[in-house]
């Protein structure tokens, strides 16, 4: 929903009720869009990286290629039941 200046002063509880609806508003001034009306909404929590220290194992080989599924992988067939 578009609505100029004026009309958003007269009909500010209308319009935060319809956003909090779920409706966009958008409010305009001299005809192109100036503002938009949408709830709001408290931040989350910022997020801590790092907050598993010790409390995660990963095995020495972890990075290393294992030839087996690489060849698995490059050699496979799309359609396996199918001849070449």
């Amino acid at each position: 929903m578009k609505v100029n200046m004026h009309e958003a002063k007269s009909q500010l509880s209308r319009l935060a009720k319809l956003a909090w609806q779920g409706e966009e508003v958008i409010i305009a001034k001299a005809g192109e869009p100036y503002l938009r009306l949408e709830p709001y909404r408290p931040r989350k929590a910022e997020r801590k990286m790092g907050g598993l220290e010790g409390q995660i194992w990963m095995s020495p080989d972890f990075d290393e290629e294992d030839e087996e599924i690489i060849e698995m992988f490059e050699n496979s067939k799309i359609f396996p039941d199918e001849d070449e």
